[in-house]
């Protein structure tokens, strides 16, 4: 059990409780994510379990695309529908020029301020922690980037949108922000995590669908393995005196005849096809192993 299984996470679910119940289905403690939703979004939350969990380091900066519905007319002070409404709910009327304009500012590379209420870490501990004490909560902005920002539809208060940003951009910000800038308030109704990186929600199980597998001994069917992990690295197939090498730290050759395009990293995969180590370029055809499986 070395891979990923997609999940689609339930709402009232937060990703730890997830990553907890992987572990009992899989049967080790070695299962992470790849970056967290909030407990009332749903959709993909990819799980790496097993000796892949070394491999996260390569997903720090995954793409995302969302669904979610943003509610103008109050903001609440967590900016979504799970904080308190921090003022009495305004009745609006929203055209489409109107959110067009309201939206317009949130497209491409910008600094944003992330909620108070969020996993950012103040001193080592999650900003949500002191906002709950109702300490003081000062997080700095940080640059994002939103690659398409499109309205889907109106439906008198609520406004469905989709977008595709960077690792690290909060819709919960620009909802919250977008209703400043109409002056009525907002926050965000819901949310669906649709992909993360190479991970789609086509290839999401539900909780159900991964308890029956497991009960069934059949959970590797929802794996991902390994070796089909981080498609970008192109693969190096390597004999098994070579893996022994390379799982002694050794420098590994590569084919010249496969193309490769001077790729930074490659992947070393046995005859087995299990993935051995991810290999960083040193010297023309040559990669150091820097992970080890």
């Amino acid at each position: 059990m070395d891979g990923v299984i997609v999940v689609d996470k339930p709402a009232g679910w937060t990703s730890h409780d997830v990553v907890n119940k992987m572990r009992r289905f899989a049967g080790t403690k070695k299962v992470g994510h790849l970056g967290t939703l909030d407990p009332g979004a749903t959709g993909v939350l990819p799980l790496v379990i097993g000796r892949a969990t070394r491999l996260a380091q390569f997903y720090t900066r995954n793409d995302k695309v969302y669904e979610g519905v943003i509610h103008f007319g109050f903001a609440t002070d967590t900016y979504d529908a799970d904080g308190e409404p921090a003022s009495p709910e305004l009745a609006v009327t929203l055209a489409p020029e109107q959110m067009e304009a309201a939206l317009q500012p949130f497209r491409g590379r910008f600094l944003q301020t992330p909620p108070p209420v969020s996993a950012k870490k103040i001193g080592g501990r999650p900003a949500y922690e002191l906002a709950r004490k109702q300490q003081p909560v000062e997080l700095k902005p940080v640059q994002v980037e939103v690659y398409a920002l499109d309205t889907v539809r109106i439906d008198g208060c609520d406004v469905a949108v989709r977008v595709h940003c960077s690792a690290g951009t909060y819709l919960r910000s620009i909802a919250h922000e977008a209703g400043l800038a109409l002056g009525c308030g907002a926050h965000l109704k819901s949310l669906r995590r649709t992909a993360s990186g190479d991970f789609k929600i086509e290839s999401a199980r539900t909780l159900e669908e991964l308890a029956a597998l497991a009960e069934a001994g059949g959970l590797e069917a929802a794996l991902i393995p390994a070796a089909q992990l981080l498609p970008e690295f192109p693969a190096e197939f390597v004999d098994a005196i070579t893996a022994g090498q390379i799982r002694n730290g050794r420098d590994f050759r590569v084919s010249p005849f496969q193309p490769r395009k001077d790729a930074r990293y490659v992947k070393a995969v046995n005859a087995q096809g299990d993935l051995v180590a991810i290999g960083e370029a040193r010297l023309p055809l040559v990669y150091h192993p820097v992970l080890v499986l």
